[in-house]
């Protein structure tokens, strides 16, 4: 009967282990299976997994002290941590892709020693029931040392990827390959280019937000095919030498920037290294390089270049459009869309409309047409390209209609990004209603950032709902500070509860709702 109540309390400790490895490999995917970010993650909220699994504690008296009928009883405590780590629907559910896998595959035989051991040393069974316990409550370590001793083949496997991608790129020497980078507004314009582009070229676009190294040589192995004339390469980076790496691969010859700001200042450090960085892509073009630059941002507009380069911009409302760059200008903004004035730097004037709304994609688009037309693509295509663009999935993302909008803004939210979308939201003769979690990953400007963010907000909004108590206390102090009407604002747990504490607010009456930033499960 020892045996096979040790058998049982085994098999309910591998459910909890299954249960905590999936928890762990999917927080380690959305840290993008960077170990000083996971451990980060694992120091910030041990608290909470501790909470989920201090019922394995109770594990250790039971078997001590009651014999066969305490290592029965033990699995009591078992089934209590399977039900707080039950699986709970994410926003981006865990992807089984070969590194997950042959990380569970480690985990799995790590975990497998510890049983083996406790069968074969049963008479010692108290302290391999404490492996047990601490195998379940420290699961995110575990991940970090899997991933240690992954990583030989892991470094070995992106070699071998990154060559062939590089293979792929060397026999296409005509493919004129565009990086698109930036703080933000990267992977809109990333699509904008390829939209119009496609009016005379073959054009490959990395998709969604693949943006990593990898991310981008799956694209070349998976998608590049030799019709292909033109490659639009998003290129994203959260430290130094992360763009200089996909550069090296791809080899542009033409580079877009389209903002620096401070975004991912957790690992940056500093907006001098975010410019730095961003400007790795202008700095790997060849000498007839061209480098197409948003002049509007002070970071790039002061950073001197060594190739050739193409401004685009907006001109404020009222003001005359600037010359010399590719300038929007008398921009109108209303729930069917946006429409713009646009000047080339030879002086024609072009009036475009696009169902896009926002100045933000106005300068977009701006910068779109700029590399079109450098590449000789007629005004005449352009125009109705422009026209039916569509908004990227949660960037400005206008859903719904009739009494109530949702601008969906949900994607990656940062400090212009978000004072942008207020000033979309502000166009709107509805009840303005914002729902947020606030920013992160700003380092140390993070708190001072939301805080003025909430007096932003407060000088626009109607009722803003915010999401979650602990990261959007600086926005509630913002709010405050701005003298916003207590009764106006609400927080709660869920942008789901957000949105329809939003419908009760003054029912009748029509109303649009900014959904600005969501943050992923990790958070």
């Amino acid at each position: 009967m020892e045996l096979i109540s040790f058998i049982i309390l085994t098999l309910f400790f591998i459910a909890v282990w299954a249960l905590c490895i999936h928890g762990s490999l999917h927080i380690f995917q959305l840290n993008s299976y960077k170990p000083y970010v996971q451990r980060k993650w694992v120091a910030e909220h041990m608290m909470e997994v501790v909470k989920k699994c201090w019922w394995l504690v109770l594990v250790m008296p039971c078997v001590m002290n009651l014999g066969w009928v305490g290592t029965l009883l033990a699995c009591i405590p078992c089934a209590i941590t399977l039900w707080f780590n039950r699986p709970r629907k994410a926003k981006k559910p865990l992807v089984y892709t070969a590194r997950v896998k042959r990380l569970a595959a480690t985990l799995a035989v790590l975990h497998g020693i510890v049983v083996v051991l406790g069968f074969v040393s049963r008479e010692y069974r108290s302290f391999f029931i404490m492996l047990y316990a601490l195998s379940g409550i420290c699961e995110n370590y575990l991940v970090l040392a899997a991933n240690y001793i992954n990583s030989p083949i892991e470094k070995a496997i992106n070699r071998h990827y990154i060559s062939d991608a590089e293979r792929i790129i060397k026999e296409m020497p005509n493919l004129k390959v565009i990086g698109v980078t930036g703080s933000y507004g990267k992977t809109s314009l990333k699509f904008f280019v390829g939209k119009i582009l496609g009016a005379k070229y073959n054009v490959l676009v990395t998709p969604e937000s693949y943006n990593t190294t990898l991310g981008v040589v799956r694209t070349i192995r998976e998608n590049m095919r030799p019709t292909h004339e033109v490659f639009v390469c998003e290129m994203g980076a959260r430290n130094v030498g992360d763009i200089k790496e996909i550069c090296d691969i791809v080899h542009p010859e033409a580079a877009i920037i389209t903002s620096i700001g401070p975004q991912h200042l957790e690992s940056f450090k500093s907006i001098e290294n975010v410019t730095k960085t961003k400007f790795e892509l202008v700095d790997s073009l060849p000498a007839d390089g061209v480098a197409y630059l948003n002049m509007d941002n002070e970071y790039i507009a002061k950073r001197p270049v060594s190739v050739g380069t193409v401004g685009y911009r907006l001109a404020p409302a009222g003001s005359e459009p600037y010359e010399d760059v590719y300038c929007g200008f008398d921009v109108s903004v209303s729930a069917k869309g946006s429409s713009f004035s646009l000047r080339e730097p030879d002086g024609t004037v072009t009036r475009l409309s696009t169902r896009l709304i926002g100045e933000h994609n106005v300068l977009n688009i701006c910068g779109a047409v700029a590399v079109a037309r450098s590449m000789g693509v007629e005004m005449r295509d352009i125009i109705p390209r422009v026209r039916r663009l569509e908004s990227v999935p949660h960037r400005l993302e206008l859903l719904g209609g009739g009494n109530r909008a949702i601008i969906d803004d949900a994607y990656n939210a940062n400090p212009a990004g978000a004072k942008a979308a207020l000033g979309v939201l502000s166009q709107f003769d509805t009840l303005k209603i914002l729902v947020t979690p606030g920013m992160v990953e700003l380092g140390e400007k993070q708190a001072e950032l939301n805080r003025e963010f909430g007096r932003q907000a407060a000088a626009v909004c109607d009722y803003v709902v915010l999401v979650g108590e602990k990261q959007t206390r600086p926005i509630l102090d913002g709010l405050k500070s701005a003298g916003f009407d207590d009764s106006c604002m609400a927080v709660v747990e869920s942008v789901q509860e957000a949105i329809a504490l939003a419908d009760t607010f003054k029912p009748g009456l029509p109303r649009t709702i900014l959904l600005e930033n969501d943050l992923p499960d990790n958070y």
